[in-house]
């Protein structure tokens, strides 16, 4: 492979990741634009405004790797354009000399009296094959010129494209820094008015991650009890946290795990707005959130999809809450909450990519799905099993 090849399998790398996070650029704007109009709280713009300057930042960082290994490329083409143009210099010279040499030699007499003054048949022979890959040796020297000049055209329009490329970047990147200067200055404004009421959003956000973590111990328990009532089901009730597996059952979680971080997103589009365990808040010092999953914003109505193969094992409506649905995959379950709506019963086998329900709409206007996987009871962290999440 060459290095000019390998700078280009470069850039269609990085011109790819570009793309996605251009695409996720939109996607957070039309999410994002859908909740515009609704009573939002502070700590929600903020959030909002963190996601975009997060997503812009990347943006600018992969456009400038990009527009630097531009640059490095524009050098060597132009080094080889050059070394090019030398070597092409020289070979125009030595055919001129073949040519005027050609030119004196031409007359068939010529050749032929070059033979006969011959000393012997052995020197005539040889004289003869000089002539003949003296003949092939132009012959060689006008194709490689041509071969060349071509390459040289071919470099010359590389390198313009290249140049026109990087001032494209270039410019699209100015564009993002003034756009990101904007956020950041939009950011400083909402965490200025949120630092002059910090208690009361402390208060606020201690709040929130207490109902969270209550509604996390009532789905703890949903699964608890499902582990017992499926062991008590094969006899094994001296089992309590783990699940008793038949052969199908290993087999199914075993497909599962050959699966880990191929998984399809339990939504269509949507973007991931809370991680999974413990986080600082951005803004407030000392805070600290906790999620058993993640957290994915999409939009209004989105449909719930199982992200594998297995039995539905719990469909729960929480209290103060919404509907909560929870897949078996063997030992291996998935849950699925904020649900308005539940398309699936206890007991039903579903299919990857089966729609299970529907997304709830909060208080905010938005459209947030908690998504979590667990082994058995033990928690684990989504981004790890689903593709690119």
């Amino acid at each position: 492979m060459s290095t000019t090849f390998g700078q280009s399998k470069k850039q269609r790398v990085l011109e790819k990741q570009r793309q996605e996070v251009l695409k996720e650029i939109r996607e957070i704007n039309s999410l994002l634009s859908s909740t515009a109009k609704e009573k939002t709280s502070l700590l929600t713009k903020i959030e909002d405004v963190n996601l975009k300057i997060k997503v812009r930042q990347n943006l600018i960082r992969i456009t400038n790797k990009q527009a630097n290994l531009l640059t490095r490329e524009i050098k060597n083409n132009t080094q080889n354009i050059h070394n090019l143009e030398t070597n092409l210099i020289a070979r125009k010279k030595d055919y001129a000399n073949v040519v005027v040499n050609s030119y004196k030699n031409k007359s068939k007499q010529s050749k032929l009296l070059f033979l006969l003054s011959s000393d012997n048949f052995l020197q005539a022979y040889k004289r003869f094959n000089y002539m003949k890959q003296y003949k092939e040796f132009q012959k060689k020297l006008g194709d490689s010129i041509a071969v060349k000049t071509e390459k040289l055209h071919t470099l010359n329009a590389a390198l313009l494209l290249q140049k026109e490329d990087k001032n494209k970047l270039v410019i699209e990147n100015s564009a993002a820094k003034k756009i990101l200067v904007t956020e950041q200055k939009n950011q400083q404004s909402l965490i200025t008015s949120l630092q002059k009421d910090s208690k009361k959003y402390k208060k606020i956000i201690t709040k929130k991650q207490k109902e969270s973590d209550a509604l996390e111990r009532k789905i703890d328990k949903i699964i608890r009890d499902a582990i017992a009532k499926s062991n008590k089901k094969r006899g094994k009730t001296t089992n309590k946290k783990t699940f008793a597996l038949t052969a199908e059952a290993k087999k199914l979680a075993a497909n599962f795990v050959a699966n880990k971080g191929k998984l399809p997103w339990p939504l269509k589009t949507g973007r991931v707005s809370k991680r999974f365990g413990k986080q600082p808040h951005p803004v407030l010092p000392g805070i600290y959130t906790h999620s058993s999953g993640v957290e994915i914003t999409t939009s209004k109505n989105s449909e719930v999809r199982v992200v594998f193969n297995g039995t539905v094992s719990g469909v729960q409506k929480i209290k103060g809450s919404t509907r909560v649905v929870l897949i078996n995959h063997g030992n291996y379950i998935t849950v699925y909450q904020n649900l308005k709506r539940v398309l699936v019963e206890v007991g039903e086998k579903v299919n990857t990519k089966d729609v299970i329900g529907v997304v709830s709409t909060n208080s905010m206007g938005k459209n947030v799905l908690k998504f979590c996987v667990y082994k058995d009871k033990q928690k684990l962290n989504p981004s790890s099993w689903a593709y690119k999440m």
